[in-house]
């Protein structure tokens, strides 16, 4: 019998049990979209991920008070380094306060592989322009060095320099959306009652404002002059990254007196908490696609329990067939046709709900960060793969019925009733 002969039993095994067929297709569709939208959305952040390693800078390392393991996959840290980099650290349980101070700083300058230390401190003030009052994260930076320092692009104007006074960095969408009128360069606001001048728009979509250290002592009235909320340190070969951040760590234990059992800092790399959070990342992908995958596992048991049931109803032409000179191996492909038939279609209206999932499941999760900047991304090999899953799923589970249908004898078949 002719693969075309064989191809139209099988459609006409589909058209003339709807329900069934439709019912089991279900099974198939939401396996495919599940597997769909969660790989489009892990592609999504893989991208965002890799886009922030490129953007980071793999030379910067970030010294902060207080003992912690580094951030989470999600970005959720205590204290931000320079342009957004940089560890937070969660204090020690102590009486005294633990802070970084310059004698931390002194201790760092000494070593040779260290090329510029920003210090940065930090909070939140009340700003004000045209009427319209807020409250931003301001940060304090050391703008000799913070330029040489710093991954944030500037989108209009320029970056601090060592001459600057009552100058500001501002975030985007700061400059943007955040007052009543937009904020451009060389346009005076004010800052806990204080004048200040735009000179830089950073590129993103902040209200972060960056200004001289100097200044930032002055309106931040908790913060003391001479103790830093971070050191953002610049090394000079970061192929010898890691190297560095030992010598660092051993020079600040003995300056601050400490052993490791006792460490009162946290020395953190962006890169380091970049692979991280790729690799934690990889991790909840492949647990995530576990789960859908029990989708299709059901979507299989129904196609074969479908083809079970037809085999049962069309015994009688399976005989005839038979008796009519149809081969084994002609039976055997009418129902694995069939079975594939239904997986193709489950899967291409798997791949439709899935992709229409992908872009509105962003929307939902948006509180997330990295889901929220990574968007998603639906690649024509994760579609061609779910395809193949879907098709490979029906043969897989139509197979058994297939085979049970392929050995009927013909006198059997047609004594069934």
């Amino acid at each position: 019998m002719k693969i075309r002969k064989c191809l139209r039993h099988a459609i006409s095994m589909v058209v003339h049990s709807k329900l069934r067929s439709w019912l089991t297709i279900i099974g198939i569709v939401i396996g495919v979209a599940a597997v769909i939208a969660i790989v489009s959305i892990g592609e999504g952040m893989q991208e965002s991920l890799n886009a922030q390693l490129s953007g980071l800078g793999g030379d910067i390392v970030t010294v902060t008070a207080g003992f912690s393991r580094g951030g989470d996959m999600f970005g959720h840290r205590g204290a931000g380094g320079a342009g957004g980099q940089g560890g937070g650290g969660s204090a020690q349980a102590t009486d005294k306060e633990i802070v970084l101070g310059r004698a931390d700083l002194q201790t760092l300058r000494g070593l040779p592989d260290i090329l510029y230390i920003d210090t940065e401190i930090r909070g939140s003030v009340d700003v004000s322009y045209l009427g319209k009052t807020g409250k931003v994260s301001l940060t304090g930076v050391d703008q000799k060095v913070w330029s040489k320092v710093t991954t944030a692009k500037i989108k209009d104007g320029r970056l601090l320099d060592a001459a600057d006074q009552n100058i500001v960095i501002i975030g985007g969408r700061l400059a943007s959306r955040f007052f009543n009128q937009p904020l451009g360069i060389n346009k005076m606001f004010t800052i806990q009652n204080n004048s200040v001048r735009v000179v830089g728009i950073l590129d993103d979509e902040s209200t972060n404002i960056y200004m001289p250290i100097d200044l930032a002592y002055q309106l931040l009235q908790d913060k003391d002059n001479g103790i830093y909320d971070s050191l953002v340190v610049k090394i000079k070969d970061k192929e010898q990254l890691n190297e560095t951040i030992a010598k660092m760590d051993e020079r600040l234990m003995v300056e601050r007196h400490v052993t490791e059992a006792k460490k009162d800092f946290t020395i953190t790399s962006s890169k380091q908490i970049q692979e991280t959070r790729a690799q934690t990342l990889s991790a909840v992908n492949t647990f995530l696609l576990a789960i859908a995958a029990v989708s299709l596992i059901v979507g299989a048991v129904g196609i074969a329990n479908t083809m079970f049931t037809a085999v049962l109803e069309k015994t009688k032409e399976i005989g005839i067939m038979k008796a009519i000179g149809a081969r084994n191996k002609d039976i055997l492909l009418i129902f694995l046709l069939n079975a594939a038939l239904i997986g193709l279609v489950g899967g291409i209206i798997g791949i439709i709900l899935g992709t229409i999932l992908s872009g509105v499941l962003p929307s939902l999760i948006g509180s997330i960060p990295i889901l929220s900047r990574g968007g998603t991304i639906v690649s024509l090999n994760s579609v061609l793969m779910a395809l193949a899953v879907s098709v490979g799923v029906g043969i897989l589970a139509g197979s058994i019925p297939a085979y049970q249908a392929s050995k009927l004898k013909p006198v059997d078949a047609l004594r069934y009733e």
